[in-house]
């Protein structure tokens, strides 16, 4: 009786493996390029804890400005290279536009 069924299961997954052949899988490779916050001169952007007005005095009026948002309060200035973020009147971080 155990050979019975050792042979009725290795036909069922041979007429399994038949009727569902095997596709292989291909994958492709995506770069993304990674910004290089890190290369940047720290002296040539806002630094954490400035206040809105002397980053104002040193660069000059934003592009644009997004915000206040969320609590606390979260701004962003952007300029023409960088983006700015302030918790209230202070800055929390700069950042760097990608080049395009």
């Amino acid at each position: 009786m155990r050979k019975q069924t050792t042979l009725f299961g290795a036909l069922a997954v041979t007429a399994t493996l038949a009727l569902f052949p095997m596709t292989s899988a291909v994958a492709e490779e995506v770069r993304v390029p990674v910004g290089t916050q890190a290369d940047r001169d720290q002296a040539s952007f806002p630094g954490s804890g400035m206040s809105q007005s002397s980053v104002r005095a040193s660069w000059g009026a934003p592009v644009e400005i997004e915000g206040p948002v969320g609590q606390p309060p979260i701004t962003q200035w952007h300029y023409q290279g960088f983006i700015v973020y302030f918790e209230g009147d202070r800055v929390i971080h700069t950042v760097l536009k990608p080049n395009r």
